[in-house]
């Protein structure tokens, strides 16, 4: 079964299966990029409120710090999400500005 499921990271502790959280980057907590090892580290909280620490292998996004909104996909291991995939949702480029009359 291939299908990803939506979840929280309070769902996703007890399931060991892989699935799609998502939320924001806690900026206030500790975030690392390794480019040797190509890890990156930081702290998610989901819709629920709950933080978690996030770990994933690749390239880290260029927007990240900008985005108000991040979709991972991975599985909770050892109180750790392990993510395969990130993805950042970008600030409109209209948000804030009030439309001219």
């Amino acid at each position: 079964d291939n299908k990803i499921d939506y979840s929280d990271f309070t769902s996703a502790k007890g399931t060991g299966k892989r699935v799609q959280v998502s939320g924001e980057w806690v900026k206030d907590q500790p975030t690392h990029y390794d480019e040797n090892a190509r890890l990156f580290t930081f702290s998610m909280k989901d819709h629920k409120g709950v933080v978690m620490p996030v770990s994933y292998v690749g390239i880290r996004p260029n927007n990240f710090e900008i985005a108000p909104q991040v979709v991972c996909v991975g599985k909770v291991e050892g109180g750790v999400f392990h993510v395969t995939d990130i993805q950042t949702k970008c600030p409109s480029r209209y948000e804030g500005s009030e439309p001219k009359s």
